[in-house]
């Protein structure tokens, strides 16, 4: 019995959660709270509102973007979060374009850039999450690349903080 009690305890042990420290980014620390964007997008402007904060046990900072027309033409939702293991962000985007096109994302850091790299049916997609220290604001750069590997660009976004 005691044998019995000693194997239920470690398989009880095995299966339990490891404690996840809060994630702490000294770079997206600055993307949370509300934010006006900008976007350019195909030779058009679009405005969106967007709020980022911190969930899931400050994992992942969820950032909520929404066009700010009603009924919004777009919207999306995307949580970033570190693999530590790989040393690198990682990004899931989700969007009103369906589960067809949300994708998961690879990120690295330079300085304070982010550059996300998607991988899609059609080739590549990278979205670089850049912060300016001193207008305290950001910038989304989305490009296309081709099969030869140029870039083009598909989007820029410019957030600036909500009064």
């Amino acid at each position: 019995m005691l044998v019995a009690a000693l194997l239920v305890a470690l398989g009880a042990a095995a299966h339990a959660e490891p404690t996840r420290a809060p994630f702490a980014d000294d770079l997206l620390s600055n993307l949370e709270g509300d934010w006006r964007l900008v976007r350019q997008i195909r030779g058009e402007e679009v405005e969106n509102s967007v709020d980022a904060s911190w969930v899931l046990n400050h994992q992942f900072l969820r950032v909520h973007m929404k066009d700010v027309k009603d009924p919004p033409a777009y919207e999306a939702i995307v949580l970033i979060g570190f693999d530590d293991d790989a040393h690198r962000y990682v990004a899931h985007w989700t969007d009103t374009w369906g589960g067809k096109f949300s994708a998961l994302g690879r990120g690295t850091r330079k300085g304070t850039s982010i550059e996300f790299r998607f991988d899609y049916p059609d080739g590549p997609f990278f979205n670089t999450f850049t912060w300016n220290a001193e207008a305290r604001t950001w910038t989304f750069r989305g490009e296309n690349q081709d099969a030869e590997g140029k870039r083009s660009l598909f989007l820029l976004d410019t957030l600036k903080r909500t009064p």
